[in-house]
């Protein structure tokens, strides 16, 4: 069985049950991805079809299968400092007037594989002088989150980290690590990766300075949007900062967020 065609019952049916699952809507487009990405899956239980293998991972009795279905149909790709003007403006605009005293906090919403975060511990780092900072990342997939929590990349996904934050926070690997690249483990250590769903109901995580939010609404409804935007809100301080990323709008999502520049807000309470 090399190849195995998914019905439209199939997809319907999986991109329902995902939608419910993770708040991520798939148009129809999204078709050839499900069957690609799943096919193997179906190949690894000895399922015949879509439909044998929807059975199995909606009937509880195999959490983990249900689990890397998920990952494999949720996790985006990412790079270091991408959006590089939001790294500018937290430098010379944010950053520069936290208060000192205390620990300064971030939420990497939707971390992906890492990189986000990451690049916002560096940033940290170089610019608060030496104050306390810790940095939450969160997502859905616990695939990502594992090889997130490694700090281990290919040499050719860094070549957006500033030359001077390479030298400072980064170790070439060598011997079976060549061509590899790994987080020093004191900035490792500033970083907490949790599983997180942001349509469930929130853990408590405390109150956070800055939020990030990016590249993730695209997959949500004008529903789900509003709904994961509310509670994290409730998560974010006076005063604390919103990022979205550009291709994306709050429009129509939510009142209490002030927008500075386009996909930068401040809490609306700021005053």
């Amino acid at each position: 069985m090399e190849t195995l065609s998914i019905t439209d019952k199939e997809f319907a049916q999986i991109r329902d049950f995902i939608y419910r699952k993770t708040g991520i809507a798939m148009g129809d487009s999204k078709k050839a991805l499900v069957s690609g990405r799943l096919f193997k899956r179906l190949q690894h239980c000895g399922l015949r079809n879509f439909n044998e293998y929807f059975a199995l991972i909606t009937s509880g009795s195999f959490p983990k299968e249900l689990q890397t279905a998920i990952d494999l149909l949720t996790t985006n790709e990412t790079y270091f400092f991408r959006e590089e003007k939001h790294f500018e403006f937290l430098k010379t605009q944010v950053l520069p007037a936290a208060r000192r005293g205390g620990t300064y906090r971030v939420w990497s919403a939707a971390c992906s594989s890492g990189e986000e975060p990451y690049s916002l511990a560096m940033l940290l780092a170089d610019s608060l002088g030496g104050m306390e900072f810790d940095i939450l990342a969160s997502d859905i997939s616990t695939r990502v989150l594992e090889k997130a929590r490694r700090g281990l990349y290919p040499m050719e996904r860094v070549e957006r980290i500033p030359p001077e934050y390479l030298k400072r926070y980064c170790l070439r690997g060598t011997g079976e690590y060549d061509g590899m690249l790994l987080i020093e483990k004191q900035l490792r250590a500033k970083v907490r990766f949790e599983q997180v769903n942001l349509i469930a109901p929130m853990p408590d995580v405390g109150q956070f300075d800055l939020i990030f939010l990016r590249n993730v609404m695209i997959y949500f409804d004008m529903e789900t949007k509003r709904q994961v935007v509310g509670q994290l809100l409730k998560a974010l301080k006076p005063r604390g900062y919103f990022f979205i990323g550009h291709s994306e709008s709050l429009m129509g999502v939510t009142d209490k967020l002030t927008m500075l520049r386009p996909s930068i807000y401040r809490h609306a309470s700021a005053e």
